[in-house]
């Protein structure tokens, strides 16, 4: 015989055929969707899910992965019956984001998920930073158009040029979706401000009943006018959820000051209300951003008078979040607004506008009270990524 014996042979002819393989570097999964494209091609019908299975003789679970790539990634259209057909090779969709600040901790969060979702879902990135900045946010839009981008995700602060932005995309017929802060005519996604702020106030409330026996002498809201009324509702909410736990407390009690969500605006604004301070006084403090409260602090610990403070946040920051695992902090809170959340479902919910889907006008992310107790019962390993995406992510770390 030409390979001696029988059972020599075959082996022969495997270890052959596998180092042919090998030299190959093939990617098996990529084989089998490339062979799904070539029936429907080749068929020039539309084909069940079974049709498919029973021609190509992959899985059937593989099937049913790699028509639902397809579908997602535009190269097949589904009807209503569950067959599938070729479409025209798609064009790679662009998606324009405009970035908060790339000098916000949360911003960079929420950048790096948008970043790493688009480049999951193959779709092309162009991101531009509106630097806090209304005009700077304006003229981003304007270059999207030139760009001819073909959706907008819109993350900036300032609702009074939240209509001019909107206008610019809409002129265009390009489609907006505004994150956090909602823009005419846009699909909103973000947190339910007013609820958020409620969680705030309802832990600031809970640690004043624990460790000063419900007395309370103030409550400050750390506001963010500029925003617009939608997320200054975090501190309508936050006041709510104080009131509502500690009924004896006053209207005189109660006081806003503008902080702008950042840091040294909201330490200034601390310092000058901190004028009138009574040592000794307890004091709650409901911030719009952890930034805000972490310049709250600031203030109170230059003052000398932490211990007679407790402030809560929102967003989650990795400061935050160190303050908070001191134990001794005065920042005792924060509410996650799942900064990792926010890419996956912003990519999907892009394409879903584009494909012609109905999508609901308000999308609402997912939020969570953290606290010093809640972050010492998580596991050391993961405790920090499990609280917050942002938790691993430094403040100097690039978009």
């Amino acid at each position: 015989m030409m390979f001696g014996a029988a059972s020599g042979g075959a082996e022969w002819w495997g270890k052959l055929a596998k180092a042919k393989i090998k030299r190959l570097y093939l990617i098996p999964i990529l084989s089998k969707a490339l062979d799904v494209i070539e029936l429907l091609e080749r068929d020039h019908a539309s084909l069940t899910l079974e049709d498919v299975y029973q021609k190509t003789n992959i899985s059937k679970t593989s099937v049913y992965r790699i028509l639902k790539t397809l579908v997602h990634r535009g190269y097949l259209a589904q009807n209503q019956n569950g067959q599938y057909r070729l479409v025209s090779r798609p064009r790679r969709l662009h998606f324009g984001f405009a970035v908060q600040s790339a000098e916000m901790p949360f911003s960079q969060a929420v950048a790096q998920s948008v970043a790493a979702a688009a480049a999951a879902s193959g779709v092309e990135l162009i991101m531009l930073d509106n630097r806090y900045d209304p005009d700077m946010a304006v003229r981003n839009a304007e270059d999207f158009v030139d760009k001819h981008v073909d959706l907008v995700l819109e993350f900036q602060v300032e609702e009074v040029v939240a209509p001019r932005v909107a206008h610019i995309l809409k002129k265009a017929d390009i489609p907006l979706v505004a994150i956090d802060v909602p823009h005419p005519n846009a699909t909103y996604f973000g947190v339910d401000n007013f609820e958020v702020g409620y969680e705030a106030g309802s832990l600031l409330a809970q640690y004043a009943q624990r460790k000063w026996k419900g007395k309370v002498d103030k409550v400050v809201g750390v506001g963010f006018s500029e925003a617009g009324s939608f997320v200054q509702s975090r501190i309508t909410g936050a006041l709510d959820g104080v009131r509502e736990r500690l009924a004896d407390l006053t209207p005189a009690q109660f006081f806003q000051i503008e902080g702008r969500g950042m840091r040294e605006a909201s330490r200034r604004a601390m310092s000058g209300f901190l004028r009138d301070y009574r040592s000794g006084e307890h004091v709650l403090v409901a911030a719009a951003t952890d930034s805000s409260a972490l310049g709250v602090l600031d203030a109170i610990r230059e003052a000398g008078q932490e211990s007679n403070f407790a402030i809560v946040g929102q967003d989650c920051i990795p400061e935050a979040l160190e303050e908070m695992r001191k134990g001794s902090s005065a920042l005792i809170g924060s509410i996650s607004h799942e900064a990792e959340s926010y890419g996956p479902r912003l990519i999907q919910l892009g394409i879903a506008l584009l494909r012609g889907y109905t999508v609901p006008p308000y999308n609402y992310v997912h939020h969570r009270a953290v606290t010093a107790e809640t972050l010492s019962a998580e596991p050391a390993s993961d405790g920090a990524r499990r609280t917050s995406p942002s938790g691993a992510i430094a403040a100097s770390d690039p978009i």
